[in-house]
């Protein structure tokens, strides 16, 4: 469903944040995407949904290009990003509408699906206060509802943990699995190792915009702990 082939990104002064990376994300993965702080997660994922443009390489979605025909990729996909940038001067159904209208959902659709995950998230109550109101994990629920309510084939989340209590983190990992059981496929970065371990059928591993280590969990960790595995690639001792 997502093919990254061969993807480098250039900052301005010639800085390398994402080098020569490949990897492919297929119906029904839940795949990790780990590294420390800047080690280009973020860019990769930017570029991934049309955000960032690219120096080389190109990046599939159902094998279409993004850079050729992005409009058309974008429709099959959602992106959750870390921080959730949504429109302060709209209440929370009016950005949900918003969002169902440039999906083309009906009203039945759109009723039925904004309920049920309203409901989920526990935010049905706040749907119509100004967004402005929001705190920074109602505004995180807010984006994914409206990420999840047209149904994509293709689920983008950067840290989408950070800032979701306990039990909104548990209903999102419980939708990303029955996401996943039905085709989805899920590409999401995270440091929370021990979320990548228990929710990931798949994980890639990057350390200074270079792909380290990727493929089923169970292949890279060999019995060890994915935190094990990720310290050994970090300080140089990993060996595929």
């Amino acid at each position: 469903m997502l093919e990254i082939k061969n993807l480098t990104k250039t900052y301005g002064g010639g800085k390398v944040a994402v080098s020569n990376l490949s990897l492919d994300v297929c119906p029904g993965d839940i795949y990790g995407f780990i590294g420390h702080n800047g080690a280009g997660k973020t860019t990769t994922i930017k570029c991934v949904v049309g955000i960032q443009k690219y120096n080389e390489g190109d990046i599939f979605i159902d094998g279409i290009s993004i850079k050729e025909e992005p409009i058309r990729c974008k429709r099959m996909m959602a992106y959750i990003p870390d921080n959730p940038d949504v429109y302060d001067y709209l209440t929370g159904i009016q950005y949900l509408n918003f969002i169902a209208d440039i999906f083309g959902l009906s009203a039945e659709e759109r009723e039925e699906r904004i309920r049920k995950e309203a409901s989920d998230f526990e935010v049905t109550e706040a749907l119509g206060d100004l967004i402005s109101s929001y705190s920074h994990g109602m505004k995180q629920k807010l984006a994914i509802i409206g990420a999840l309510i047209h149904r994509p084939s293709l689920l983008i989340l950067d840290e989408p943990f950070v800032g979701l209590d306990p039990k909104a983190a548990l209903t999102l990992k419980n939708k990303m699995r029955q996401m996943c059981s039905e085709g989805t496929a899920i590409f999401f970065s995270t440091h929370v190792l021990d979320v990548a371990e228990k929710l990931c059928n798949k994980v890639a591993i990057i350390k200074k915009g270079v792909l380290i280590a990727s493929g089923p969990i169970e292949e890279l960790t060999k019995g060890e702990s994915l935190e094990s595995v990720f310290m050994e690639v970090v300080s140089g001792a990993y060996t595929d």
